[in-house]
């Protein structure tokens, strides 16, 4: 969604003063809401599941389901705003976005709280573009730069910011509070826009909706997702349940391509894919945000779970992540417009491979300064790869097609970073499980020590076996954690050559383009 949509519209005079501080901020605010959910829920897994009675695993529902659904919703940005408005559609989906919250906030089963994750998903995924359309219609254009600007550093901003809330309101007063926080803000974001900017209104048209090629888009997409969530508990491909949900994937997708593919207004406009700079990318971004993503929602699991870490303290650790990356960003936005973008994607993703790469080696002794300090550096290749790299796709396209290329991305990353959260826990718990068995086989006490045992009262013999197996455990997830960023590691290598894929942009970058 962009000002495209719009471009017959005669735009009233753009803001000034205080009007323009103000609607700015609610804008801004509304997008670092949406953004800031994608990451709250990440520390605060382990209390919702002990919460509501579920595993650790299932609790990984109300991170996958958000995306998911945030990620089906984004295509649609561009009718809503012909059908509806643009600011009407900011301002009801706002507004969605608070009401769906609070049903979060009062789930009192996991059923309950996913389905609430899925409606503010749905309610948030248009969020973020409506909110940067509105940006730009309202600053000068001799500022728009600056609109750009403040777009790009909540979008930074608020994944760093969303472990740190996430863990000290859950330490503090509950996981309920992450979703109730969001209600007070909605409603100030929603009215407050809607004071300011209403002859910022844009006209209707009665535009048709694809609805076959959503139909499609959601039973395949859910369908994949949601065997990805249960593979580990129906013991994948033995399951007639599994393997019938792998067929309506596959049919499913298939299907939507053909159908996409035929349309002349395409729900999801498939055929941006033959610019080949912009293919690149999107492979490249889908690969490295899903690696990224996974291997931070993997952090605060391992801390919390296995190494002592209170939501707080494990939520401080995975925010370093993001603390460089926020001062880094306008260099990087700078050096965009003076260098192959190429070659800073590719420095930035194989900088997050090698620190990742370094993370593998991690102990189970290993001090907060050790953890979070690698996590710090890492942030500095994250400006690298976010910002060339999106305004690289965006340059590979023709200028009608920027909107629905930005949609597309958008996307595809999002949908990469759910299908990653269910692999890497999925994987996590399997691997833990794979090395435990190992450790435990390759035990064998000596005669001496079993002959000590003997003669000790059993109550000490059960304590002794139970330290044993706590020390089996910690090492065979320590390992399980470490091969997974180890495997991480390796695709954010294959993401870093993918951009290679990408011929030389002949134009230059403008900037950072949306996300």
């Amino acid at each position: 969604m962009s000002a495209a949509s719009t471009a017959t519209w005669p735009a009233p005079d753009p803001l000034v003063g205080k009007d323009l501080a103000l609607a700015a901020l609610f804008l801004a605010l509304a997008n670092f809401l949406v953004v800031l959910d994608t990451t709250i829920a990440n520390v605060s897994v382990s209390h919702i599941a002990g919460g509501l009675a579920v595993s650790t695993n299932e609790g990984t529902y109300v991170i996958t389901s958000y995306a998911v659904a945030e990620a089906i919703t984004v295509p649609l940005t561009g009718w809503l705003a012909r059908r509806f408005g643009t600011l009407k559609a900011f301002t009801s989906c706002t507004l969605l976005f608070g009401f769906f919250s609070a049903l979060c906030g009062f789930a009192g089963s996991l059923e309950t709280l996913v389905i609430g994750r899925v409606l503010q998903g749905f309610a948030g995924g248009p969020l973020m573009a409506l909110s940067q359309t509105l940006l730009m219609q309202i600053f000068p254009k001799e500022k728009q730069g600056a609109a750009i600007g403040l777009w790009s550093m909540t979008t930074l901003v608020a994944p760093v910011m969303g472990p740190i809330f996430g863990g000290y309101i859950c330490d503090n007063w509950g996981w309920s509070f992450i979703f109730y926080i969001n209600i007070p803000i909605a409603l100030l974001c929603s009215f407050g826009t809607l004071n300011l900017l209403r002859r910022f209104e844009t006209p209707l048209f009665k535009d048709k909706m694809d609805f076959v090629g959503l139909a499609l888009l959601v039973t395949w997409v859910g369908a994949l997702q949601l065997m990805l969530d249960e593979g580990k508990k129906y013991d994948w491909f033995e399951s007639k349940f599994i393997c019938l949900l792998l067929i309506i994937a596959g049919l499913g997708f298939i299907s939507f391509l053909i159908w996409e593919l035929t349309q002349k207004r395409p729900i999801v406009d498939l055929r941006i894919f033959r610019h080949r700079g912009y293919f690149a990318s999107v492979l490249t971004i889908s690969l490295a945000f899903g690696a990224f993503f996974g291997s931070v929602v993997l952090t605060p699991l391992w801390l919390q779970t296995f190494m002592g870490y209170t939501a707080t303290w494990s939520g401080y650790a995975t925010a370093c992540m993001g603390i460089l990356a926020v001062f880094v960003a306008p260099f990087a936005a700078q050096l965009s417009k003076q260098y192959d973008p190429r070659k800073l994607v590719f420095m930035g993703v194989v900088w997050l491979g090698m620190v990742t790469f370094y993370r593998s080696f991690n102990t189970t002794d290993m001090t907060y300064a050790q953890i979070a300090i690698p996590m710090l550096l890492q942030g500095i290749g994250l400006p690298f790869f976010f910002i060339p790299l999106s305004g690289l796709a965006l340059a590979s396209v023709k200028p009608e097609e920027v909107a629905s290329a930005a949609g597309l991305m958008n996307f595809s990353r999002t949908l990469c970073g759910a299908f990653a959260t269910s692999i890497v826990t999925t994987s996590w718990e399997s691997q833990v499980n794979i090395f435990r068995t190992d450790l435990v086989s390759s035990i064998t006490l000596p005669e001496s020590l079993m002959g000590l045992l003997g003669n000790v009262p059993l109550t000490a013999q059960n304590t002794a076996f139970y330290l044993l197996d706590q020390l089996i455990q910690s090492q065979a997830v320590m390992l399980a954690t470490n091969k997974i960023f180890l495997l991480v590691s390796f695709t954010f290598a294959f993401a870093a050559c993918a951009i290679w894929l990408a011929p030389k942009p002949k134009k230059p970058m403008n900037g950072p383009a949306p996300h």
